[in-house]
Order: C-alpha cells, then structure tokens, then sequence
C-alpha cells in the first residue's frame, strides 16, 4: 500500500516548470531591484551565488532558445517564399487565363468581321446575279420580241396579199347568192 501512496504522491508533484531564458531575466532583474540596499550607501547586497546561478541557467537556455528563435526565423522565410512562389504561380495563371480570354475575345471579334465581310460579299454577289439575271432575260424578251415583231409583219403582209382575194371571192358568191334567188338563205359554212 505504501507504494500506492508514492505512486500517488509522484502524480502529485509538480512537473518541473520550463523556464525560458526571458523569464530567468527577469527573475535576476527582481533579485536587484528587490534586494536589501546597504546602510549609508547607493550600493545593494545581492546573493552572488543567487545571481550567478541565474545567470548560468540564462546563458545555457540562450543558445537553445536562439536555435529555435533561428530555426523559427527560417521556417518563416521559407513559408513566405513559398507564398512568394504561390503568389507567382498564381499571378502567371491569372496573367494566361487573362490571355487566352482576350485571344478569345479578339478571336471572336475576327471571327464577326469575317462573317460579316463574307455576308456582305455573298448578298453583293446575290445582288450581282439577280441583275444579271434580269439583264438575261431582258434581252431574251427582246430578241422574241423582234422575232415577235417579224412575224407580226410577215402574218400582217400575208393577210393583206390575202385580202384582195377573200374580197374577190365573197363578192363572187354574195353575187351567185343573189343570182340563184331571194329565197336561199345565208351558209356561213360556205365561207
């Protein structure tokens, strides 16, 4: 049982308390400030011992505490030029995404001028052909109506050679008509 009651006893204690140099400082800084000061005089009496001590501890812990001071110095440096290098990497991204929108945007500005060159030319050439096309058949019309015209005149002459004759011969039957008595009546089926 008695081991019980160490065992116990050791949970108990104090783990022994890290001092950081800074701390030892000051305890040394309240040793002189604190210590009794000597009769008739500026002077203080201070434990040699005591101060010595302390300052051991301070110059022991110093080099530690300067390693990691260094040690956290560099990690410092290297997360910040790490960041550094993010922000670079970051900036380059941002600097390409920003060109490959402007190659866009000029790419579809090319690409709208030249649909609307290549539809302006292709109603120029709609315009080009519907005129030349009217221009076809204007001078087809044309050329029937001068044949139109020819053969107008070629019927026109025929009927007026024609003309003395049929005249001719309807007067030779109305006279035969005549002849033959008023009681026969008119045949168009005759002519």
């Amino acid at each position: 049982m008695t081991d019980q009651f160490d065992d116990f006893e050791e949970e108990l204690r104090e783990p022994p308390r890290q001092v950081d140099a800074e701390a030892l400082l000051r305890e040394v800084i309240d040793i002189v400030a604190l210590a009794k000061p000597m009769p008739l005089s500026a002077s203080v009496l201070i434990s040699r011992d005591e101060v010595l001590g302390r300052l051991d501890e301070i110059a022991e812990r110093l080099p530690e505490e300067l390693r990691q001071a260094r040690w956290l110095l560099r990690e410092r440096e290297e997360f910040m030029a790490e960041q550094r290098r993010d922000a670079d990497r970051l900036m380059e991204d941002v600097k390409a995404q920003a060109e490959r929108m402007v190659s866009r945007t000029e790419l579809v500005r090319q690409a709208n001028t030249t649909a609307e060159r290549i539809i302006e030319e292709a109603e120029e050439s709609a315009r080009r052909m519907r005129h030349e096309a009217e221009d076809y058949c204007d001078q087809k019309l044309a050329g029937m109506e001068i044949v139109l015209n020819r053969v107008l005149k070629t019927v026109s002459a025929g009927r007026e050679r024609l003309q003395p004759q049929l005249e001719e011969t309807l007067d030779e039957q109305l006279e035969e008509e005549t002849d033959e008595g008023s009681d026969a009546f008119f045949d168009q089926d005759q002519f």
